[in-house]
């Protein structure tokens, strides 16, 4: 079922389908909802309730045009408020990119309201600044994102060459244009990184006591293992780590089949403090 609910100030789209212990699904850039369409199936089939909402700026969903409305505090904010619309007190969390960082801050700030978090791609945010050389380099493009309307014409040049490039396939790609190219909307995507960038350079960070397991994917083009491995530092509760090969940066598409199991079987089960290199 689709709806758009008034939700801590504007108008969310969200998706939910099914019944039973809620999942709440938080996607990245420059996603939708949709880049979830591989999970919401076999979570709805395991006898679960997904939630899965377009982030502010993304979708369907209200575009701000302020940057300062693309802050963290927000961001976080438009989650319990959703969930309190919808009547749920405590999910099973999973995020995708920022969709990640904003379910880090969840579990920092807002534990009440998570079982436990899939955390795809990125890790704590304190352990990606302390991600080393390689992370700082492969995360260059957050410098970049800086620099606005610049980075905007940069985005679009060449008929949107550079995100051409980072797609999995052709059609993925049309979704991000058709998404992005409308009015305010690639400048609300870019927002997050110029309205929170920073937040990476906080000095201190609330103890994250909500189980949580970390999936990384070999291939990504934009995160380190090591900003993921690292996240343990920052843990008080039990914290899994997870390497799937042969998948890039949108792991929840290209290895569906992988990330659903490893999520299926986190939900089903008491999380212990695990480390494992590979899922094949």
């Amino acid at each position: 079922m689709e709806q758009t609910l008034s939700v801590n100030g504007i108008a969310m789209h969200v998706v939910t389908e099914g019944e039973g212990p809620a999942v709440l699904l938080l996607h990245g850039f420059p996603d939708t909802h949709a880049v979830w369409r591989l999970q919401i199936d076999a979570l709805v089939a395991a006898g679960y309730r997904v939630i899965a909402p377009d982030l502010r700026g993304f979708g369907h969903t209200e575009a701000p045009a302020r940057e300062d409305a693309y802050a963290m505090d927000l961001l976080r904010a438009d989650m319990v408020a959703l969930l309190d619309a919808l009547g749920v007190d405590k999910v099973l969390l999973v995020g995708h990119d920022w969709g990640s960082v904003v379910g880090w801050n969840l579990c920092m700030y807002a534990p009440e309201r998570v079982d436990r978090f899939v955390a795809l791609s990125v890790g704590h945010p304190a352990a990606y600044t302390e991600g080393g050389l390689l992370q700082l380099i492969k995360g260059y493009y957050v410098l970049v994102f800086q620099l606005r309307g610049i980075a905007e014409s940069m985005i679009k040049a060449f008929d949107w060459h550079s995100l051409r490039g980072l797609a999995s396939t052709p059609a993925q790609f049309e979704e991000w244009r058709a998404q992005l190219d409308r009015p305010g909307r690639l400048t609300a995507a870019l927002n997050y990184y110029r309205a929170n960038l920073k937040m990476f350079n906080a000095s201190t960070w609330p103890t994250v006591t909500t189980p949580v397991l970390g999936v990384w994917s070999a291939g990504d083009v934009a995160l380190t293992e090591a900003q993921m491995r690292g996240s343990e530092k920052y843990m008080g509760g039990p914290f899994q780590f997870e390497r799937i090969e042969k998948a890039g940066h949108w792991l929840q598409l290209e290895a569906a089949e992988q990330v659903n199991a490893l999520m299926l079987k986190y939900f089903d089960a008491e999380p212990q403090n695990a480390s494992r290199e590979t899922m094949p």
